[in-house]
């Protein structure tokens, strides 16, 4: 009898251990989506003539493609997250409203990030250079980001000092103008990307 497949068992096994190999290689190194949990935290922080203040969300929505490779953060290709400007909230009704008419939240009602490129410093700092969106007003800004992981998610902790003028903003005033925000402000996140 002729043999129409002359195939031998070696040929076989080599077959098998590339496809073997070749599937354990593309998930231990695989891009993976995330998406912005529900208990991030999002913090707007500044200072007035009386008072420092504090506005926070945990409303943030978005998505992230990481590169994943041992279970280790290897890239990240692309990340964005959009927070509705009106569910930052201080400890003072009074305060937010002054704070949404300053950001204009009636035409934009969105705080946006989207992230240009990211470059890793060390095993849990990556620089991080994106554009946010408030109030209308695209600006960049660069971050230096605190990324751990814990059970599968990614943690990124930062933030960036910006100013009301960066984003054509006018510091709010109350009070009849004797309460009056200071210019600068301290943008800080806690994203956890699962």
């Amino acid at each position: 009898m002729i043999n129409l497949y002359p195939i031998n068992m070696k040929t076989i096994q080599s077959f098998l251990l590339t496809v073997i190999f070749t599937t354990i290689s593309l998930q231990t190194n695989a891009q993976k989506n995330y998406i912005v949990a529900a208990n991030s935290t999002f913090e707007v922080a500044g200072t007035s003539t009386v008072h420092d203040w504090v506005m926070k969300s945990t409303e943030g929505t978005g998505t992230a493609n990481l590169m994943v490779k041992d279970s280790k953060l290897a890239g990240i290709n692309s990340l964005t997250v959009s927070l509705l400007a009106e569910s930052l909230k201080s400890y003072k009704e009074s305060m937010d409203k002054v704070a949404y008419e300053a950001m204009d939240t009636e035409t934009h009602k969105y705080i946006e990030y989207a992230l240009k490129s990211a470059e890793k410093v060390d095993e849990t700092t990556w620089n991080l250079t994106g554009i946010y969106t408030i109030a209308g007003v695209s600006k960049e800004y660069k971050t230096q980001v605190k990324i751990t992981t814990n059970k599968g998610s990614f943690i990124l902790q930062g933030s960036n000092q910006i100013t009301f003028g960066d984003f054509e903003m006018t510091p709010p005033k109350a009070a009849l103008g004797v309460v009056k925000a200071g210019k600068d402000l301290t943008v800080i996140f806690n994203i956890i990307l699962s």
